[in-house]
């Protein structure tokens, strides 16, 4: 039984590796562990941020620029900031459990064969639980992207565990379902805009939002590079591209706002039987969005719109926009709606 006061610790949270790969270390050897062997003894670096990540830059000097800060924060805080008394929590992909545990020795480097998590600190096993013991928003935080990070926003459920109490409501209950949904919702939508103005500028988004409508039925003929004269893309049904309805598209890379001047424009190109379109990653000013209000023959497709036309579409686009913007299928909870009175 557990008797020590934990209410005031720190809580950690680490992963065993993408597949629980280090899940003998952590639960066989009594030790949490990271990876990262290239770095070395991080015991003989000057105990300072910016140390760490010039040898993170030479250790791995291919990485992209926001990856540094990312993976310096990890190890720096592993070494220096975790200390003895400090609880971890550890989301077992082997047995399925949530184990906590009390760090009780300082960082340690092994070169032990081929190890591929060199960088341990000793840990006492607590307790460990079904991950059926806390709501969805707590298992949401440990489920973090990074490999080891501070657990803050339910760390008093995993305290409240250890010392035994109960902490997760009855079912229907669990209000983190709805934060939870959200921010897994949140998180791609971000990712899918990121991918798209980093790696998808100029005539690359045209050329994507030609494909996206391809997915949606319709044959496209994309401008070439330069200038367009206000048109990106022609989109029709037929093959020819002769049967009504012609779609103008005109593509805007930018992320911010779009105003009205682009939108009158496209306007300008439009016969009275065409219709035209404005895609753009950003958004669009009130006087460009009061403009198409009064064209029915004109569609503004903002960010927003049109990551929910890339979801919605994402299973028919080629194995190019798959590999750039890679997407699982997920079911993720629905909260129960309250009955009305």
């Amino acid at each position: 039984m557990t008797t020590k006061d934990y209410s005031t610790a720190t809580l950690w949270g680490i992963h065993g590796g993408r597949t629980g790969d280090a899940d003998g270390i952590f639960l066989k050897k009594n030790q949490v562990a990271l990876g990262w062997e290239a770095m070395g003894d991080l015991a003989a670096l000057p105990p300072t941020r910016d140390a760490f990540k010039e040898r993170l830059h030479e250790a791995l000097p291919d990485r992209k620029p926001g990856y540094y800060p990312m993976a310096t924060g990890q190890l720096f805080r592993f070494v220096h900031e975790m200390k003895d008394g400090d609880l971890i929590v550890y989301p077992s992909k082997r047995d399925k459990r949530v184990h906590v545990g009390e760090i009780v020795g300082p960082y340690q480097h092994t070169t032990k064969g081929s190890d591929s998590y060199p960088h341990r600190r000793a840990v006492k096993w607590l307790k460990d639980f079904p991950r059926t013991k806390f709501t969805q928003g707590a298992l949401y935080e440990i489920g973090s992207a990074m490999s080891f990070f501070q657990v803050k926003n339910y760390a008093d459920e995993f305290l409240a565990a250890v010392a035994g109490h109960e902490v997760a409501p009855a079912p229907g209950d669990d209000e983190t379902v709805s934060y939870v949904a959200e921010d897994i919702e949140q998180n791609t939508r971000d990712f899918i805009l990121k991918t798209l103005s980093q790696e998808l500028k100029g005539h690359g988004l045209s050329e994507f939002v030609a494909h996206l409508l391809g997915t949606m039925g319709y044959r496209t003929r994309v401008a070439p590079p330069g200038p367009d004269g206000g048109v990106d893309i022609v989109a029709h049904q037929d093959e020819l591209g002769f049967v009504p309805p012609i779609i103008k598209v005109q593509v805007k890379s930018t992320e911010g706002s779009v105003g009205d001047p682009i939108v009158s424009q496209l306007i300008g190109k439009l016969d009275p039987t065409e219709f035209g379109m404005v895609v753009t990653l950003g958004t669009f000013t009130s006087q460009a969005v009061n403009t198409a209000r009064n064209k029915s023959n004109l569609r503004l497709i903002d960010g927003d719109e049109l990551v929910s036309l890339i979801v919605q579409h994402y299973e028919q686009f080629d194995a190019k926009y798959k590999g750039m913007m890679p997407l699982k299928r997920v079911y993720v909870p629905e909260p129960l709606e309250e009955a009305e009175g």
